[in-house]
């Protein structure tokens, strides 16, 4: 189902977030902010299988003060069976409105970008 891949994209990005020592939950509470998928432009080349090993990747491509954008691929072994290119914007949780990312994260980003 199409839209698996989407929810494999998700897990993934928390995981790099956490990866890079932001673990997600606790850093939004504490910062007050919320990340928010804000674009998604997204190419099917295979179907995916019950039972496959897939795997998910995530590269940054840009980063801006707000917003972030990544290369998402799911592969089965060396077969590409999705990409997408998705931006994440940060929100303050209290207004809903755009927020800089915050700074340490955002210097931590730079370092990848």
């Amino acid at each position: 189902y199409y839209a698996n891949y989407l929810r494999f994209m998700e897990r993934v990005r928390t995981e790099w977030l956490g990866s890079l020592g932001f673990d997600l939950a606790p850093f939004e509470s504490a910062h007050g902010v919320a990340f928010v998928v804000h674009r998604v432009e997204i190419d099917y080349r295979a179907p995916a299988r019950l039972g496959d090993r897939l795997d998910a990747t995530l590269a940054l491509i840009e980063l801006h003060r707000a917003r972030m954008v990544a290369l998402q691929q799911v592969w089965r072994g060396a077969q590409l069976l999705t990409d997408a290119r998705v931006a994440v914007a940060c929100i303050d949780r209290a207004t809903f409105r755009p927020a800089r990312i915050p700074p340490a994260l955002h210097s931590r980003l730079e370092a990848l970008a």
